[in-house]
């Protein structure tokens, strides 16, 4: 990749840093890795990457950064965790508070920062094998239970989209080849094998009824670790808001199993 389109990641989060971008980062500098980011004490640090390690289909860890360090210094050196996502959900004792634009005020020098695949890295990727991307997508629980470690603890988040069969078996096919933002589907068919609950949405809003020839196509989640430690009711807890994930100076393919 040229230092051309390397430029587009830093250009991007450097708007989103100064408040000219705010809303979702789906879309935004096609081909660079885009991650979910869990921010704790390092007190919980430990228990959480344990807790990562025992549910790698929904926990790739790309990066953790040392604690009171912003600077995620293998994905993205010139960047600041604190501002260059465009929205932030703050949990507080397991309440949420008041979204914000940046965590610089509510920083401290024992936060740790884990960065965690992304699902939406592999979007150009399907695109450029005919699978369109620019339909909705859900966020969506099951009664799948994933592994405990320490205070973290749930059932599996699954991400949702409807494809036609051959879609299906292409978007299986190239996901696959991306393991640390989550790889293959974890199911494909009905929601109800994995106790999918369409009626209850976490994001993408209402589901529809499935279309005409189309099938369900579930991928593992990167929620999946946020939803465990905001239940674990951290004194501290701090994550990218739905849709405003953390984009990386990291090109997507580098990510493939070729």
């Amino acid at each position: 990749m040229n230092a051309e389109a390397l430029l587009e990641s830093q250009r991007v989060r450097r708007e989103i840093r100064e408040g000219r971008i705010t809303g979702t980062s789906r879309g935004m500098a096609p081909g660079f890795v885009q991650c979910n980011l869990a921010i704790m004490p390092k007190a919980f640090a430990f228990d959480f990457m344990l807790y990562c390690q025992r549910n790698q289909k929904a926990c790739p860890v790309l990066e953790v950064t040392d604690p009171g360090d912003p600077v995620p210094r293998k994905l993205a050196p010139n960047a600041d965790l604190r501002t260059d996502c465009a929205r932030y959900s703050v949990f507080v004792d397991g309440e949420r508070q008041e979204d914000r634009l940046d965590v610089r005020d509510i920083w401290r020098d024992d936060l740790v920062a884990f960065l965690i695949g992304s699902g939406i890295t592999f979007d150009a990727a399907l695109e450029r094998a005919g699978v369109p991307t620019d339909r909705n997508r859900w966020v969506l629980r099951t009664n799948r239970p994933t592994e405990p470690a320490g205070p973290f603890r749930g059932d599996l988040i699954v991400t949702m989209r409807w494809l036609t069969p051959q879609q299906a078996i292409v978007a299986a096919q190239v996901s696959s080849r991306f393991p640390f933002n989550h790889g293959a589907p974890i199911h494909i068919g009905n929601p109800a094998d994995i106790g999918a609950d369409l009626k209850n949405p976490m994001f993408g809003g209402p589901v529809p009824d499935m279309p005409r020839d189309q099938t369900a196509v579930f991928w593992a989640c990167g929620v999946t670790p946020q939803s465990a430690a905001e239940a674990a009711r951290l004194p501290l807890f701090i994550v990218h808001a739905a849709a405003h994930s953390f984009i990386t100076d990291l090109p997507a393919d580098h990510l493939m199993n070729v």
